[in-house]
């Protein structure tokens, strides 16, 4: 799965990367954690790249019980186009979700060790993720947002049994856009290349997800 994650990127960075513009500053981010915003690119009405922000954490637009978003962070992308809570999202609401690195726990003799797994170049990944509407019934929206998974590289293997799905830049467009065959984007979600990441054990202190500060990527001396 995928549960933690940092963005550290300037504006300049995720537009450069992602086609977008971006008109604020955004602050870097060490510890982003289910419930919370997350940046996230999609298309507009007219079809254009949208730099957002939505909650992690997917509330299917059905839901009666707003509290499943905190159960829905992530989706198998082995199934995710026929689960009822992410098939609409698979169809027609896809993302991209801009990250520095994410962390995973392994279990060690000691207890789960957190990894920090990111780029090994200096570029952002970008999550493959789905997002929804949701409207409570005073009638307020909410827009959220899930992460799709699946099986780990040679990298990810020793760590987890599960990995982020990361598309390639070269394939954002296909990704963002289903078109009239959502089935044709299938073959991206697959593991990423594992000599294009890196990864290394970080402080516990990441366990909370009140902390924060560049201390939590550094790696353990």
């Amino acid at each position: 799965m995928c549960g933690r994650f940092a963005l550290l990127a300037t504006g300049p960075m995720i537009a450069e990367q992602f086609g977008v513009t971006v008109a604020h500053e955004i602050a870097p981010r060490y510890n982003i954690a289910p419930t919370q915003p997350v940046a996230a690119v999609r298309l507009d009405e007219g079809g254009a790249r949208q730099l957002t922000y939505f909650q992690w954490g997917l509330i299917p637009s059905w839901s009666k019980d707003p509290t499943i978003g905190s159960r829905l962070i992530n989706a198998r992308s082995e199934t995710a186009a026929e689960k009822p809570s992410f098939r609409a999202a698979f169809k027609r609401r896809r993302c991209l979700i801009p990250a520095s690195g994410f962390y995973e726990w392994q279990q060690t003799s000691d207890g789960k060790q957190p990894i920090f797994i990111r780029p090994a170049s200096d570029d952002l990944f970008g999550l493959a993720g789905l997002w929804e509407f949701w409207r409570d019934p005073e009638g307020s929206e909410l827009q959220t947002c899930t992460i799709l998974t699946t099986s780990p590289n040679a990298l990810m293997e020793p760590i987890h049994n599960r990995m982020p799905v990361i598309i390639d830049p070269a394939d954002y467009s296909m990704w963002l856009e289903p078109g009239d065959d959502p089935d044709e984007a299938l073959h991206l979600l697959r593991p990423y290349p594992a000599a294009a990441m890196a990864a290394y054990p970080v402080s516990t202190a990441v366990n909370n997800p009140r902390h924060e500060g560049r201390e939590l990527i550094q790696p353990l001396e």
